[in-house]
């Protein structure tokens, strides 16, 4: 490799791989054997205007590291509550190929994994009904991502900011969904999937609610303290997660739970590797929780397919080394 690393904006970002890109390169490591268990923690260090976050991963031909900044306050200013930057490494080496735009991987990313969870949970059949809790920019990848792995009846958007909810269910309309609307948490009783993507600290709905075979998935926070849905949704659910060693440590929907004593730490029925393995067949007569804390496979799995991409758009960009091997 020689030359300086590839600097890969937002919009290339979100132009080079779609959604269901997406979901096939991470479908592809966990086929490829990769275990979530193994991958590093990541580093959260508080700072004044929020948290720094770094999740660094390797694996085979490729290595890399996202730092990524939470800026609640940044709303308030007009800017993105999300910040970072990502370094993909030829993992032989460990000389940088390439520099992309952290937030916009974090927004392709992790749409992808809850679609890849969906694709495995939520009923085939027919079209659903989804709830999404959120009007921000998660909420627009997530209906993007769902739309790549299932058929849509009904959209409704349940958010505090009603804008934005208006904003996302005109969105749902524009790509064809034949219903959509703004709702209510009460909108979860009719639904065959849910989907939080919010920066609530509390619980967003009653889990008592949500019907026998509806899917959930809640992607919002990875931190102990903060839960997006209640004890009595999880007691009743089957639950999958990424990593069972991550979602012990900081998923808040499950550690909650455990500390009231409403479940054990043996209550996650299985992980996504299961699913993609299809080893963990889903029980029909109980909702299913797909809860996400986000890790660092998943970027470098998607950071990888993004450099593909550009490479073929720009030949003279510079390889890696090893880029012909295994990826994660």
């Amino acid at each position: 490799m020689t030359g300086a690393p590839l600097w890969i904006d937002a919009p290339t970002v979100a132009r080079l791989v779609s959604p269901a890109g997406a979901v096939d390169a991470l479908a592809g490591v966990l086929g490829e054997g990769l275990d979530p268990e193994s991958c590093p923690q990541r580093t959260a260090l508080p700072v004044p205007g929020g948290e720094l976050l770094l999740m660094p991963a390797a694996s085979g031909a490729w290595a890399g590291v996202k730092v990524a900044g939470v800026a609640p306050g940044n709303a308030a200013l007009g800017l993105p509550r999300i910040t970072g930057s990502y370094l993909l490494l030829d993992g032989p080496t460990l000389r940088p190929v390439a520099l992309l735009d952290g937030a916009a991987l974090t927004s392709l990313r992790t749409p992808a994994v809850s679609a890849l969870a969906i694709r495995h949970l939520a009923p085939a059949e027919g079209p659903l009904r989804l709830v999404i809790f959120g009007s921000g920019p998660q909420a627009f990848a997530h209906l993007d991502a769902v739309l790549a792995v299932r058929e849509l009846a009904e959209t409704v958007v349940v958010a505090r900011n009603q804008e934005g909810a208006r904003r996302l269910a005109d969105y749902a309309e524009e790509l064809g969904v034949p219903k959509a609307r703004t709702g209510t948490p009460w909108d979860v009783a009719g639904a065959d999937l849910v989907v939080c993507c919010t920066t609530a600290r509390e619980p967003l709905f009653d889990g008592r609610l949500v019907p026998p075979g509806a899917t959930v998935v809640a992607v919002g926070s990875h931190e102990p303290e903060a839960r997006e849905v209640d004890t009595a949704l999880v007691r009743r659910a089957e639950v999958y997660v990424e990593s069972r060693t991550a979602a012990l440590r900081e998923a808040g929907d499950l550690l909650i739970p455990e500390a009231e004593g409403a479940i054990g730490p043996g209550h996650i029925t299985g992980t996504l590797a299961d699913l993609a393995a299809g080893r963990t067949p889903a029980d029909p007569e109980v909702p299913r929780l797909f809860k996400s804390v986000g890790m660092a496979w998943e970027d470098l799995a998607v950071a990888v397919a993004v450099y593909r991409a550009a490479l073929a758009e720009a030949p003279e960009a510079p390889e890696a080394d090893g880029g012909s091997g295994s990826e994660t």
